[in-house]
């Protein structure tokens, strides 16, 4: 069996300044051959591979911090630390190091790195001067004690002899005893000195020191030092808000009794290093990387023995999901879970996996599907938290979840549909929440992010799976605001004469809004499912009805999902508008626009610019069929023009071949030779168009230039100049089409 003393964790210091997990394994001391001196070597407990070989060079500073814990840097900007089961196995190898380096194991720090010109003065310092010499502690010393704490800050050898002397001497407590005395004769001048020497120790920047300091009997104190900033006219009253405001909650009491402890003194820690000290300068941000180091190992340990208390965990859940609960001490439950997924972001990747797995196999979806869907908005806020930890986590897991659902629940309280409906509903004018749902879903229903497994059905079945089931659910706000006059029975198939956005205020047309861009992704990654339900539903005819609102930026919001649609260059899609007549309701838009040049014309005018550039023909014979007698008056772009003489060259070839069909019979000889001939002829009118595409592709690139950037100048040639002076007193709004 393996010795647990010298079970270890192996973190690196990432570039944002957080701990990266290595991995677990055993540490040892040898002589390493080829790195020419004793070296720490760790192996993984799981494979045996090396996942650490460290030289202990005479020169790097170690420090060991916790009892548990030794860093270390190796080069610039490389941080490593080992992170023991055991305090034993830490003393082990730190007394190891220690002897390498010729050191006290009694220090928590070898030594620090230095500049030459520090290292000259401390050359001059004879060797008897071990610790920084510390004033009695008394009342009267109180002055000098501070100065000496701040004078030390700036030398990493004075900070570290002071610390020595610190702990040798149990000098803490007695500080801490003072401040009593001050705080009792409201001695206003040594709580101002306790407050300097206080933040001064805390800038020291050891581990050791945080021990004591953060301990039961300590930390309340070391607060309490902290209210009286010599900068403020009243003291701060923290010691209040921790000890009366702040309440701990045990939503299922906690037995064990070093986990309540490690809790109490992380949020105490957490909230000296947030609320407390102030924001460090440029010269100070690296003297309390140890106090952040100190926070996040206690977070870790938290998340640790909470997700090995299974026994806790089933009760939260049992209780979470029980009808019988009251609905406060529910929402405290949902709060643990919130903060205990909060606390999970500092484990690394395997062990984020392996805490969100304990969660899923403990039902923490089906309990979210209940909580989700209650009355209380601060339980669904932070159910909302819960869930897009999960999402973002797993969508897999969430999505084989919902799957299983149907057969043993209605449609109405399928997870997904109680999310539509919590973002349909969200009561914030400013949709805050739908976002947040929406951004989700979106998650949810994108392929990309969904597993290519062996039999490759997970797309397949998900999709179809959304488009049964919860489709419906998404759209029914924009079906319901946009429905047809059924009492109008001169509404004739193909028509586009429907009511007016109802209600069109600026809460609705947001969430449309929010709707609308989660269609357009599905028509840009689903195909054949969205292309059956927008056909089957008519559903672009409905968003269209959106170009009438009096918020532009929803009416822009259907235009880019009918440009999506168009962007596809499917067939099948150009049909569905051709036959439904859909562009008359854009038309009409461009027509009652008038002469602004805005976003909106601008947006309208690159959708015919592309059918143009991209020849999609059949879009092309609809619109001048149908419109161009009405858009033949805008020539401040030649993109009309364009479509209009892209239509006139499709027909004259389609002339010449169906004359070449009606001609009399000729023999077989001439037969193919007129077919050569023909053919060079078609080369030659391929030539010729090829020719006209590239005159509207440069003309098209200037319009690009001025109409959609400046949105004010239009380049054509002097003619047409001429002819917009002479119409610049023309009415701003030209009629509208009729249907």
């Amino acid at each position: 069996m393996s010795d647990t003393r010298r079970r270890v964790k192996v973190y690196t210091l990432n570039e944002d300044r957080q701990w990266d997990d290595r991995g677990t394994g055993h540490v040892s001391s040898t002589f390493v051959e080829r790195l020419k001196g004793i070296s720490l070597l760790v192996r993984a407990e799981s494979d045996g591979s090396l996942l650490l070989e460290s030289k202990i060079s005479p020169n790097t500073a170690y420090q060991k911090q916790q009892d548990t814990l030794i860093v270390w840097s190796e080069a610039d900007n490389y941080d490593l630390a080992l992170s023991f089961q055991e305090k034993a196995g830490c003393d082990e190898i730190w007394e190891k190091i220690c002897q390498v380096q010729g050191k006290d194991p009694a220090v928590d720090i070898t030594q620090d790195p230095i500049d030459e010109s520090e290292e000259e003065r401390f050359e001059e310092i004879p060797e008897t001067s071990h610790l920084v010499e510390l004033p009695p502690c008394e009342l009267g010393r109180l002055e000098e004690i501070a100065d000496l704490v701040t004078s030390v800050l700036s030398s990493p050898i004075r900070r570290e002899k002071l610390a020595l002397a610190l702990m040798s001497e149990g000098y803490i407590k007695k500080l801490l005893g003072l401040f009593r005395v001050c705080e009792d004769l409201d001695n206003r001048e040594g709580l101002h000195h306790l407050y300097e020497i206080v933040r001064g120790v805390l800038f020291l920047n050891k581990a050791a020191l945080f021990e004591v300091m953060f301990s039961d009997d300590c930390i309340m104190d070391v607060v309490g030092c902290l209210e009286y900033d010599p900068s403020l006219v009243q003291p701060k009253r923290h010691r209040e808000f921790l000890t009366k405001t702040a309440k701990f909650k045990e939503v299922i009491p906690i037995t064990d009794s070093e986990l309540r402890q490690k809790i109490h003194q992380t949020y105490r820690v957490q909230y000296i290093q947030d609320i407390i000290l102030p924001t460090p300068s440029v010269f100070e941000e690296n003297f309390l990387s140890t106090l952040t180091s100190f926070i996040f190992f206690n977070k870790v340990e938290i998340v640790s023995m909470l997700q090995e208390d299974e026994k806790f965990l089933t009760e939260v859940f049992a209780q979470l999901t029980d009808e019988a609960t009251d609905d406060s001490k529910r929402r405290e439950l949902v709060n643990f879970v919130k903060e205990f997924c909060a606390f999970s972001q500092t484990l690394q990747p395997q062990n984020r996996d392996a805490f969100f797995k304990t969660l899923a196999n403990l039902g923490i979806l089906p309990a979210l599907e209940i909580v989700m869907g209650m009355d209380d908005l601060q339980v669904r806020a932070a159910a909302t938290d819960i869930f897009s930890y999960l999402v973002e986590f797993s969508p897999s897991m969430v999505r084989e979840f919902v799957m299983q659902e149907p057969q043993q629940t209605d449609d109405d309280v399928l997870l997904i549909n109680v999310v539509i409906k919590q973002m349909i509903c969200d009561s914030d004018p400013e949709l805050g929440g739908a976002v947040q749902l929406m951004g989700l879903l979106r998650t949810l229903i994108d392929p990309e992010n969904m597993l290519a497994s062996t039999n490759k059905t997970e797309k397949t079945e998900f999709l179809s799976f959304f488009y049964k089931y919860c489709m419906h659910v998404l759209t029914a706000p924009l079906l319901a605001n946009t429905a047809h006059d059924k009492s109008s029975k001169d509404v004739q198939e193909g028509s586009t004469k429907i009511n007016p956005v109802c209600p069109d205020n600026f809460q609705t047309a947001q969430l449309l809004a929010l709707i609308l861009e989660l269609l357009t992704f599905c028509v840009e990654h689903h195909t054949y499912h969205i292309k059956t339900y927008i056909m089957n539903k008519d559903l672009l005819r409905r968003v269209l009805v959106l170009m009438n609102s009096k918020h532009t930026f929803l009416a822009l919001c259907a235009l880019r999902f009918m440009r999506r649609i168009i962007g596809l260059k499917d067939e099948y899609y150009n049909r569905y508008i051709i036959k439904g007549n859909l562009f008359e309701p854009v038309i009409n838009a461009l027509l009652d626009n008038g002469t602004r040049y805005n976003l909106l014309n601008s947006a309208i005018i690159e959708l015919f610019e592309f059918i143009k550039v991209e020849d999609i023909k059949s879009l092309i014979a609809h619109i001048v069929d149908n419109f161009y007698k009405a858009l033949e008056s805008i020539e401040y772009v030649q993109t009309f023009k364009g479509l209009k003489g892209r239509y006139e060259q499709e027909k004259d070839r389609q002339s010449q071949r169906l004359n070449r069909y009606r001609r009399d019979a000729r023999s077989l000889d001439e037969d193919e030779e007129l077919w050569f001939n023909d053919d060079d002829d078609d080369d030659d009118g391929e030539a010729v168009e090829k020719r006209m595409e590239d005159d509207f592709s440069d003309s098209y690139g200037k319009y690009m230039e001025t109409a959609l950037v400046g949105l004010v100048d239009y380049p054509d040639d002097e003619d047409e100049e001429e002819e917009d002076e002479e119409e610049e007193q023309s009415p701003r709004k030209r009629a509208r089409l009729s249907s």
